[in-house]
């Protein structure tokens, strides 16, 4: 299963339900545009060191934006840019999932319901 950052963000911040859905996942990864946005909400040194030792205590892999994907996230950018705000971040996350034929937890369903081939699952917090 692939996780998107919302329900990393609810795991980090001890969210039960996120951190059960983490628990029980077969397999867990999340994209490297995941991890980067990941990285741009830590605050200092310690939330960084923490937010990797949470990463590699649960064996998350972290999946690269290769060229089938980017690829695949423009495909996704062009066939929703005229009725949706889906962004470029999103797009490369959703495109991962297509790409890697995993399925998708995110609590972003407005724009993953727009993306054909995408197999999601919605996360709800409460």
């Amino acid at each position: 299963m692939i996780f998107d950052s919302d329900v990393m963000i609810w795991a980090f911040r001890g969210n039960k339900n996120a951190l059960n859905e983490i628990d029980h996942a077969d397999s867990r990864a999340i994209s490297s545009v995941t991890y980067m946005e990941l990285l741009q909400g830590v605050r200092n040194k310690y939330e960084m060191r923490e937010m990797k030792k949470f990463l590699s205590k649960l064996s998350f892999s972290t999946l690269p934006v290769t060229a089938n994907i980017s690829n695949r996230a423009v495909t996704i950018m062009e066939a929703t840019a005229l009725k949706s705000d889906l962004g470029v971040c999103d797009s490369l996350i959703f495109a991962t999932a297509c790409e890697t034929g995993e399925t998708l937890l995110s609590g972003n369903k407005r724009h993953f319901k727009e993306v054909a081939f995408l197999n999601a699952s919605e996360f709800k917090p409460e």
